[in-house]
């Protein structure tokens, strides 16, 4: 429907201003509205219309939804995200994603627990992470819902849902530990799969076994930046945070070894390294946990004596146990100052098939702290710290 040329006004001191838009308003028929299909794996969702804007849930491939708004390269869909056009296709002569749901179902596989919704079409989702519970919500979805069969589950205790607007409908599940392992999302067609992981099987707890405290755990360990294009942060006389984590690294991988775990790294050679494959790493290998090794830089305004101590960064409140362990652990065990444990988001910290953290472990620049950063008999008293940390974390969280 043509409204025609809009006309604003603007009222101040008892007089009224008129002045003619220069386009014109209609009202689009939802029929009318593009129809969006996720092609990357995943979509990036947002929060608005520029990567300054924060992330939302990853969309799957898949996903469907009706395009409300355009701003240059982003689209805004109905849900209330925003995505890159590159990351969707517009599909033609296609109706506004709705379905109904009717039921739900669990099935086990090696190593997690797969929760299916059937769907009529792959609809926009988002997680929640809470103190033992994981909330997914589905948006274009309304239920039908006879029946749910979860079975019992090393994961979850209890499924509840509820209708919390005529199209949304959320799925709260109650979980046995507040340690939550990971998840992922994928659409089978248009079933939504939802993966959670099971915690970590230790083998030192088999009878008679000869394992150690991390038997049969399998860790990532990365050390940050790499090769000639990025050195990472810079000391006063030279040295490079890419050389300092990798020894740092190398020797954290051989106390966790000793320990019994398997320990995979993203790179064993100073070698570039970009981002995107080191997140691929941890999303292909699946680890009980992953910790990428850092030394940290000067912050804008920093004050180089001043700045200075241990700093950990997580992103999934999954990862928050972990990264507040280790910061407390190695500031108490090696008298270390404390540069804070942060909510970050980082491409290290956003994989959330484990719990993913980043250790900033001094800062380059600081000459005192520069001083044990670079001295092998206290790098040695580190990684044996971070090793003891990760094993005694661990046994807390049984």
């Amino acid at each position: 429907m043509d409204l025609g040329v809009p006309v604003f006004e603007l009222t101040m001191n008892n007089q009224t201003i008129s002045q003619q838009g220069t386009g014109k308003i209609s009202i689009l028929s939802p029929a009318d509205l593009e129809i969006a299909e996720v092609t990357a794996e995943p979509g990036v969702a947002r929060t608005g219309a520029s990567t300054d804007f924060s992330r939302m849930t990853p969309l799957p491939k898949g996903t469907r939804a009706t395009v409300i708004g355009r701003e240059g390269e982003w689209l805004r869909l109905d849900y209330g995200a925003w995505i890159k056009a590159s990351e969707v296709q517009i599909v033609k002569d296609a109706v506004p994603p709705r379905s109904i749901i009717r039921s739900a179902s669990s099935r086990q596989v090696s190593g997690w627990t797969e929760v299916l919704f059937p769907l009529e079409i792959p609809v926009p989702v988002t997680v929640q992470e809470g103190e033992r519970t994981f909330t997914l919500t589905l948006y274009n979805t309304t239920a039908q819902t006879d029946i749910i069969r979860i079975q019992d589950d090393p994961v979850i205790s209890r499924l509840e849902w509820q209708q919390i607007s005529p199209l949304q409908v959320q799925y709260t599940f109650n979980l046995k530990s507040a340690q939550q392992w990971g998840y992922k999302l994928r659409y089978e067609g248009t079933t939504l799969v939802l993966s959670l992981k099971h915690p970590p099987v230790n083998t030192s707890a088999v009878p008679n076994s000869q394992a150690k405290p991390l038997s049969g755990i399998k860790i990532l360990i990365d050390p940050g930046h790499g090769g000639p294009q990025d050195g990472g942060a810079v000391s006063p006389v030279g040295i490079r945070e890419k050389t300092v984590a990798l020894t740092v690294s190398k020797l954290v991988r051989e106390e966790l070894v000793n320990r019994g775990a398997n320990v995979l790294m993203t790179r064993v050679e100073d070698v570039d390294l970009d981002l995107p494959p080191r997140v691929e790493m941890i999303q292909k290998e699946e680890p009980a946990i992953a910790i990428s090794i850092h030394y940290n830089a000067l912050p804008d305004n920093g004050d180089a004596i001043k700045t200075k101590g241990v700093g950990a960064f997580w992103f999934h409140p999954q990862a928050h146990s972990l990264a507040t362990f280790l910061h407390n652990y190695l500031v108490a065990k090696l008298n270390r100052p404390s540069y804070g444990v942060f909510w970050n988001n980082l491409a290290m910290t956003r994989p959330a098939v484990a719990p993913s953290v980043l250790m900033e472990l001094g800062f380059m620049i600081n000459p005192e702290e520069f001083e044990w950063i670079v001295n092998p008999t206290e790098q040695k008293k580190l990684a044996e710290a971070i090793a003891q940390g990760v094993t005694e974390w661990f046994a807390s969280v049984k």
